[in-house]
């Protein structure tokens, strides 16, 4: 089922139109009960019956709104133009709104790709195209968008992990661009027979569930303090190399490996610590 255009007549020219037909049919009527004429009561009468029929043929339309109409159950074709619009008065006219639409998903509790719970929402903003195939290729077009839009945002969190890992792998939390673009083909995809363009779905609401919240948060912790505590690490060797290439290159001072190997563990504990170190100063042996 695809949209066909129908040509419509303007509404007040119509209207104009049938009030003088109705003012004729008034006019034969008394014309011909005054003769008396009975052919001319009923052409009267017929005229009468005949502008009061079309009077159903009037309906408006909104900006941004198609009237989908049908004769007899029968696909007739999709008026666009707006205003009061006028066609076969069998015809019955189903509005359909073309404008942009949003709406946020609830808070569906999921398992990401690695089996961990989460918790994921979605925005997801939409509108309808084909006003053909959102009426007749569906039952109810806009609880079909909400229904198939939770279902793509399910399908869709299976397939990523929450969080990113060393493998370089698309996470849920880290690659906002792609997971968006992602989900948005995958309601596409489910949403292209009514009729229904997705414009863009982004992720709304992304947490773990609550029974391992806590635990999560640990794990995120100590993967945190052990990212700090390697570049310290490495930042404090570097120091310590250069501190003892250039001891060594300006001549301050010859140092045995043992020396070296203490001289090394002091800046090391220095440089690593949490806290600021207590120095103890040599004031010499008097012996």
């Amino acid at each position: 089922m695809k949209e066909l255009t129908v040509r419509s007549l303007p509404g007040i020219p119509a209207l104009l139109g049938l009030i003088l037909l109705i003012v004729l049919a008034i006019v034969v009527f008394i014309a011909g009960v005054q003769q008396p004429q009975p052919v001319v009561v009923i052409a009267g009468i017929l005229l009468a019956v005949v502008a009061m029929v079309s009077l159903g043929g009037f309906y408006m339309v909104e900006p941004n709104q198609a009237a989908v109409l049908s004769l007899f159950g029968k696909y007739v074709g999709t008026v666009k133009e707006q205003g009061l619009r006028w066609n076969n008065p069998f015809y019955s006219a189903q509005k359909v709104s073309l404008r942009v639409r949003n709406f946020e998903s609830g808070k569906l509790k999921v398992n990401d790709s690695d089996g961990s719970p989460i918790e994921i929402g979605a925005v997801i903003v939409w509108q309808v195209v084909d006003s053909a195939e959102a009426v007749y290729n569906v039952d109810d077009y806009e609880s079909f968008v909400h229904i198939q839009s939770e279902a793509a945002l399910r399908a869709m969190a299976t397939s990523y992990p929450y969080d990113l890992h060393d493998d370089g792998r698309i996470a849920l939390r880290s690659h906002a661009t792609e997971i968006s673009k992602h989900l948005t083909d995958e309601i596409q995809e489910r949403l292209a027979q009514a009729g229904v363009h997705v414009i863009e779905a982004r992720i709304s609401h992304l947490a773990y569930a609550p029974e391992i919240a806590q635990a999560m948060l640990q794990r995120q912790q100590a993967s945190a303090i052990i990212a700090a505590r390697t570049r310290i690490v490495e930042g404090a060797v570097s120091m310590v190399e250069m501190a003892l290439e250039q001891l060594s290159a300006r001549n301050v001072v010859e140092l045995d490996p043992e020396r070296r190997a203490v001289m090394v563990s002091n800046l090391l504990v220095v440089l690593c610590g949490e806290r600021g170190t207590q120095p103890v100063v040599n004031a010499g042996s008097i012996y």
